[in-house]
């Protein structure tokens, strides 16, 4: 992977760090929502919603979808949303070894 692809994907990463953003990118994640329904669900004003929307489109995290005078947004492609599903499969499933690295039983003289 070239330096700039790898700063790009860094910089998905980075917007997706931001809790608000997460949230409205899986509130996407299986169906459109607009900008008013986003902001009501997760309790956010219109223009941080609408902010954070910005961001995701610029990123080709989110699209827009035009249905007459009302703009939809949705998880822009398969790709985005196979690793949202991806993460939230990996996190939620059960595990049988133990994460925390932090602590080790020191070997025995």
């Amino acid at each position: 992977m070239l330096p700039e692809q790898v700063a790009d994907v860094a910089e998905v990463f980075r917007l997706l760090g931001e809790p608000n953003r997460l949230r409205i990118v899986l509130a996407c994640l299986e169906t459109e929502r607009t900008v008013g329904e986003l902001g009501e669900t997760l309790a956010l004003s219109q223009s941080l919603t609408s902010h954070h929307l910005r961001l995701l489109r610029t990123a080709r995290i989110l699209r827009a979808v035009r249905h007459g005078r009302h703009v939809a947004y949705a998880v822009d492609d398969d790709h985005v949303r196979d690793v949202l599903r991806n993460m939230v499969a990996h996190l939620t499933e059960p595990h049988g070894h133990d994460h925390d690295h932090t602590h080790r039983e020191e070997p025995e003289p």
